[in-house]
């Protein structure tokens, strides 16, 4: 041992100085708030020797919180990482009547002066209020005798606080006074303290208004159409129920995964922000209902084309009759078959508007088929568009009126050109995206959206609404994440890769991707076939989704492993039990489906 190292352990100044830097050094290394303020009274108490003490901090209401009590010889511990909740009501600093400062209280007077205050005997001291102590020790058979209080000061010199020690004691467990000699000690530790817990609660109001910004943009995204839903609230509920049971998998095949605290906030922040890209995807996009929609739905400027044509049918009926042309009796059969086959194929493409999960390729030739039939238009259709719609409008030239239109048209002025490749979809990208790009931005053709085989989004707009997770990438890509949280962007942006290397934005496959960025694509996809807050589609009862997601393993877009594990963890069932309506939930043999 060196001669430097002996002095210390046996010099009392040396040595109390060598516990101060150890405890400055612990103190500075505690980055959760409530293990350091715990720390902080535990520290003090053992250096003077106390039985116990309170560790108060000054709220922004002006008066003093409980947050840690310890009392050794009644077995009291209470706050912290305890987990057991301190009940008594903070102590106002000021009368909130009479506005007058609190000076009776010890506590208090410590946190208005700024004042280090040393009694020796409780019972005996004239200038404080301790009834309250009195009561305690009466129903306890306790005696309280020294107090020592301390403020803990910030950097700024403001009062955060306040450590209050009670009944040092000697060698032999004698209730002792606290000494002026230990008393520098505490103040140099409150000190020290101070900063780190300052430090903390700086640390802690950042975090909480990152938190915060980042819930808003979320719940904003859930708010700005209803056809998402509480879905960006709801994933990452799920994502972390799945990422538990992958942690508690002690045998399986994530026996070697697991998170640290630090790791669990990162996976939080990216969960919540894995939709964040969607602020940028137009509502009439997420929200097309029907086929024809736009930022309305245009079958009514259809239905109005097919009300023309009868009435131009009927308009030429009554000139042949009055012209003399033809059998009376034949033309009145020609028009009321004409108008019968009118209303039939209305009826045709109004269905056809409304999608389904499939259309028939004949189905299909019959849009095509009714859509030449003419009507006549006898207005100018130049007038009255605004500046992009006139741009469209002028690649073609005008047709004088009057003019035969087809009931249904794919025209030029539909097609909404791209003005660039996006540098996102460039071939080398910085991103890594390997996106396929339709020709045109939008495709509003009659024809073309009618004819939409599944459901009622065309190539485009299906493009649209996938670029939300492009957008995401880029967006998070930008931000400067602390190291702790640099992954949080691989774990937003994953959710609609598929472990064959067909999903997007990236073609990744499943040993490209981390365990948390493949449980979140479950958690996206399960959530998402059972939110019953979606107006255009029922929610899915639990065995049908679940169905469908055993042949999404099958084909290799989820990961097969965390599906299984999904399943034996009984997490789906946690999930139903909490988010889905009871009529949702129905039995699941699960047995089946882990094969």
């Amino acid at each position: 041992m060196s001669g430097d190292a002996m002095t210390a352990q046996t010099d009392p100044a040396l040595k109390n100085f060598q516990r101060l830097i150890d405890i400055g050094i612990a103190l500075s290394a505690e980055r959760d708030i409530n293990r350091l303020m715990e720390k902080i009274l535990l520290e003090a108490k053992d250096l003077t020797s106390a039985d116990g003490g309170t560790l108060y901090i000054k709220t922004e209401e002006d008066a003093l919180k409980f947050e840690i009590m310890r009392t050794d010889s009644l077995n009291i511990a209470l706050g912290g990482t305890t987990g057991k909740d301190i009940t008594f009501p903070p102590i106002r600093l000021f009368d909130p009547e009479t506005g007058q400062p609190n000076q009776k209280n010890i506590a208090s007077y410590c946190a208005l002066t700024g004042e280090s205050i040393n009694i020796q005997d409780a019972y005996e001291a004239e200038n404080f209020d301790f009834s309250g102590t009195k009561k305690f020790d009466e129903g306890t058979g306790y005696r309280s005798k020294s107090f020592l209080t301390v403020p803990l000061k910030n950097s700024q010199d403001e009062i955060i606080g306040v450590i209050q020690l009670l009944n040092a004691t000697d060698a032999s467990g004698t209730v002792i006074d606290f000494s002026k000699q230990i008393q520098p000690l505490v103040e140099a530790l409150a000190s020290q303290a101070a900063v780190a817990l300052d430090n903390q609660q700086l640390l802690e109001s950042q975090r909480k208004l990152l938190e915060s910004f980042i819930e808003l943009i979320a719940s904003a995204i859930d708010a700005k159409s209803p056809y998402t839903g509480g879905h960006c609230q709801r994933v990452p509920e799920l994502t972390k129920m799945l990422a538990k049971a992958a942690c508690d998998d002690k045998d399986g095949p994530f026996k070697d995964f697991d998170l640290t605290e630090e790791q669990w906030y990162e996976l939080h922040i990216g969960a919540w922000l894995h939709d964040c890209g969607k602020v940028t995807t137009p509502e009439y996009v997420v929200d097309k209902a029907v086929k024809l929609e736009t930022i309305y739905n245009r079958v009514h400027e259809v239905r109005m084309r097919f009300e023309v044509v009868k009435r131009e049918a009927e308009i030429e009926y009554y000139k042949a009759r009055l012209e003399g042309r033809g059998d009376p009796d034949a033309l009145k059969a020609e028009l009321d078959a004409t108008l019968a086959k009118i209303d039939a194929d209305w009826e045709f493409v109004a269905k056809a508007n409304v999608g389904d999960e499939f259309m028939a390729p004949e189905d299909q030739d019959r849009i095509r088929e009714i859509a030449q039939t003419q009507w006549t238009r006898t207005l100018d259709d130049r007038l009255g568009l605004s500046f992009e719609e006139r741009k469209r409008k002028d690649r073609m030239p005008p047709v004088p009126v009057p003019a035969k239109e087809s009931l249904l048209a794919d025209r030029d002025d539909h097609v909404v050109f791209r003005d660039a490749l996006e540098p996102a979809a460039q071939p080398d990208n910085p991103f890594g995206f390997k996106l396929n790009i339709p020709e045109h931005k939008y495709n509003f053709g009659e024809i073309y959206n009618l004819c939409i085989a599944r459901g009622t989004l065309t190539e485009e707009e299906r493009f649209k609404i996938n670029d939300h997770i492009v957008q995401t990438i880029i967006m998070l890509e930008q931000l400067p994440f602390p190291k702790h949280l640099k992954r949080v962007p691989e774990y937003a942006a994953g959710h609609h890769e598929k472990m064959d290397g067909t999903g997007y934005p990236r073609k990744l496959t499943e040993d490209q991707m981390s365990v948390p960025a493949r449980i979140m694509a479950i958690a996206d996809i399960f959530e998402a076939l059972t939110a019953a807050d979606r107006p255009y589609k029922d929610p899915k009862k639990l065995s049908d989704s679940i169905k469908i997601m055993s042949f999404m393993k099958k084909d290799a877009h989820i990961d097969s492993e965390l599906f299984k594990l999904f399943l034996t963890s009984g997490v789906f069932q946690e999930y139903a039990d909490r988010f889905l309506e009871p009529y949702q939930i129905d039995d699941v043999d699960i047995a089946k489906y882990l094969e």
